[in-house]
């Protein structure tokens, strides 16, 4: 059952975000009113144990939340999807280190994905070096991550159960890193993805943790039964899902007004109608089928045990299915909105760019597809961290 209060809190702090849109678009940051606010609905902390000041809300009430604020800005519902997630690794830290970084009620953890750099294992922890992309929120990050191989101090690197280099995260403080302006695309301009170096940075051993063995974790709970990928996903189908859904309710206004040159009225016009009713139907139902499955496999999970292969194939299903069917929503309402559509300013513009820059992303790739096939066919299932 969706938590409406969440989502609630989340559309607030959307519609607060219509007079600040243009803002966080030129400047690639947010107004300190803005961070403020999303403190205080408890926006940032929705996957945080309940146990260090979180929400831990339900994956449905997480997703209907993000797609609320998608609805009013992009970038800020990515930045606040990448915090919850990263608030994700809180569960298998000590108790010490979680609290030494979330009783700060404005804590916040911004990391790039691991890019074959990392770290030297030495007594007590690890000696960090190297440089990552795409810190999302990293402007507004109390504390800061890093992901990569150890390499021991024999020269070879730790490995996992599967014999590959082991993958661990390391965590620090945002002024331990040197942030490097470099954020500048086509869209999501607001989330401040830029890169950040850090040299010779020593990390004690309780503040390093690894993403790879979610059966490790030392809290409880449903939620954390859903693996830490998964949930990232969860969060960018709902960023999909609210740019389209915001594309559709700003041409359906567009279309009670504009009448093309030597066309009817939009609203008046039977291919538009046909074609807006089928994109309703399209993005709608995606919605509608992730909050099915998320509700289920919420409902069945262990406290402690991780969810199996086949509901971890589910969820990737269905969150690449709301985000192909957000992109191909997106690109029809751009495209049927004509020339309304091509200005900056116009409600079609900006978030055909946002959801564009989404698309390259890792979690849209239609290889996820395949890998579901592969497990609800029956064959040996890829790893789904």
């Amino acid at each position: 059952m969706v938590d409406a209060g969440t989502v609630n809190a989340a559309s607030s702090v959307a519609r607060q975000l219509i007079t600040e849109a243009d803002e966080i678009e030129r400047t690639r940051r947010f107004p300190a009113t803005l961070t403020d606010a999303l403190i205080a609905s408890g926006m940032l902390r929705m996957l945080l144990p309940k146990v260090y000041g979180g929400g831990e809300v339900d994956p449905g009430t997480y997703l209907g939340a993000i797609i609320a604020l998608a609805k009013g800005d992009g970038s800020v519902a990515w930045n606040v999807f990448v915090a919850n997630s990263a608030a994700l690794i809180a569960p298998f830290l000590p108790e010490t280190s979680a609290r030494a970084i979330f009783d700060d009620p404005a804590a916040l953890i911004a990391w790039g994905p691991p890019n074959g750099q990392g770290a030297k294992g030495v007594e007590g922890g690890y000696l960090v070096n190297g440089s990552w992309d795409f810190a999302s929120g990293c402007r507004q990050a109390t504390w800061m991550g890093a992901h990569g191989p150890v390499i021991e101090a024999d020269g070879n690197p730790r490995l996992n159960a599967q014999g590959k280099p082991l993958i661990r995260t390391w965590l620090f403080p945002v002024d331990e890193a040197e942030r490097h302006d470099v954020w500048n695309p086509i869209g999501l301009r607001g989330t401040a993805s830029d890169s950040y170096t850090v040299r010779d940075l020593f990390v004690p051993e309780d503040f390093s943790s690894t993403r790879e063995y979610p059966e490790e974790r030392q809290i409880s709970g449903p939620l954390y039964a859903f693996t830490m990928q998964g949930l990232y996903a969860v969060g960018m189908a709902g960023v999909a899902l609210g740019l389209a859904q915001a594309m559709l309710e700003d041409f359906k206004a567009l279309a009670a007004e504009k009448t093309p040159r030597g066309r009817p009225r939009l609203a008046e016009d039977s291919l538009t109608q046909a074609d807006f009713a089928r994109a309703e139907a399209r993005v709608s139902s995606a919605e509608a089928y992730a909050l099915s499955v998320l509700a289920d496999v919420y409902e069945r999970a262990d406290d402690w045990a991780v969810i199996n292969f086949e509901d971890r194939a589910r969820v990737r299903l269905i969150c690449s299915n709301a985000i192909q069917a957000s992109i191909e929503v997106a690109d029809w309402t751009h495209r049927a909105a004509g020339v309304s559509a091509i200005f900056p300013g116009s409600p079609f513009e900006r978030r055909f760019r946002d959801i564009h820059t989404l698309s390259q992303q890792i979690q849209a790739r239609a290889a996820h597809f395949q890998a579901v096939g592969q497990v609800l066919l029956g064959e040996a299932p890829p790893v789904f961290y």
